[in-house]
């Protein structure tokens, strides 16, 4: 039994309801949405065609995760794994429309080419190219339409508890599957050398010439690292959940780092006193010199709608910012039954 809770208080003391996540990829759907600021598109498929280095492609895909993809851009581009941007990594299981970036100076010529050859593996629904590489986070947002099989619950329940979501929002905890299978990601961080992981931090990773090494742990390293610090927030947005003040007007939680949080007064006795409690975890802040940040408590979903699509099938659509996460908002209300994992696992065993 794992010694980390992964499992936070809900806003409404409990769940209410639950069903079935990702019956199938079409159940789950994710739309990023990415403004260029030389054509102001938002990623529609007659986009200004624009100029630039980077040739900035907008994908659908199904069953392949953000890493392998942008691999195989690299492959097919003939360029370095290092020259192909995104803006965040898209679940596997689903239907993921994702905008990549490709380093190809002076081979405008080619484009249309090597579009080709793409879209035979990926559906390619916008093009245009760009003069900077496209990085994490730089999206505008992702749009989400998720259908819920098998859902218990009472109808009206269920629909009061959304219309709260659409007002008031839930608790912005980080998703599990940022910790690993039974927190494995936090049990390695715990082992963690601060002072390595932070000269593993300036160099990049890189070894002799200024290569990345291939297989290093500096990129895992930082994994964990990243794990414990999304842990030790979500404790802190626990203890506000069974408090009451999470959904406070601009209430934000610390992201930890070197000198801790820079909340003051009774705020900042609260917050070291949570992460006191995990020495483990603290103890990596100490020589990263890493800026502690501050993260929202509450997340709220914008445009969101629901409609029944049958008297066990829900079907939910929103806009979430870069860094929520929907099983997030949905677990607030939901008992989720993730239908991916399933699979994974039969397919495994």
């Amino acid at each position: 039994m794992s010694q980390w809770r992964l499992d936070w208080p809900t806003s409404g003391g409990g769940r209410i309801a639950s069903g079935r996540l990702k019956t199938t990829p079409g159940d789950f759907i994710v739309d990023e949405f990415l403004e260029f600021p030389e054509s102001g598109s938002d990623g529609e498929a007659d986009a200004n065609p624009g100029s630039g280095e980077h040739l900035c492609l907008k994908l659908e895909k199904v069953g392949d995760n953000t890493e392998y993809v942008a691999r195989e851009l690299a492959r097919m581009a003939d360029c370095r794994n290092f020259d192909v941007g995104f803006c965040g990594l898209k679940d596997r299981h689903a239907v993921t429309r994702q905008w990549f970036s490709l380093y190809r100076p002076g081979c405008e010529s080619q484009d249309a080419s090597l579009i080709e050859d793409i879209a035979v593996r990926w559906p390619v629904l916008a093009a245009s190219r760009q003069a900077r590489k496209l990085r994490r986070g730089e999206h505008r947002g992702n749009g989400f339409v998720v259908t819920l099989r098998a859902v218990t619950g009472e109808r009206e329940v269920i629909d009061r508890a959304l219309t709260r979501l659409a007002n008031i929002g839930a608790p912005n905890y980080f998703g599990p599957q940022r910790f690993g299978n039974g927190g494995a990601n936090l049990d390695r961080a715990v082992h963690l050398d601060p002072a390595t992981l932070n000269r593993r931090s300036r160099s990049g990773g890189k070894g002799r010439g200024g290569k990345k090494r291939a297989g290093s742990d500096g990129s895992k390293n930082v994994l964990y690292f990243s794990a414990a610090r999304s842990w030790l927030f979500n404790e802190v947005l626990a203890a506000r959940v069974e408090d009451g003040s999470w959904a406070e007007a601009g209430a934000t939680g610390p992201l930890w780092g070197d000198g801790g949080t820079t909340a003051s007064g009774p705020l900042e006795t609260l917050e070291r006193d949570i992460v006191a409690q995990t020495p483990g975890l603290a103890s990596l802040f100490s020589v990263t010199r890493m800026k502690p940040e501050r993260r929202p408590l509450a997340v709220k979903p914008e445009r969101l709608s629901w409609q029944w699509l049958a008297e066990d099938s829900l079907e939910l659509t929103f806009v979430l910012s870069p860094g929520q996460y929907a099983t997030t908002i949905l677990s607030d209300i939901f008992e989720l039954e993730d239908m991916s994992l399933s699979r994974h696992n039969e397919q495994q065993g």
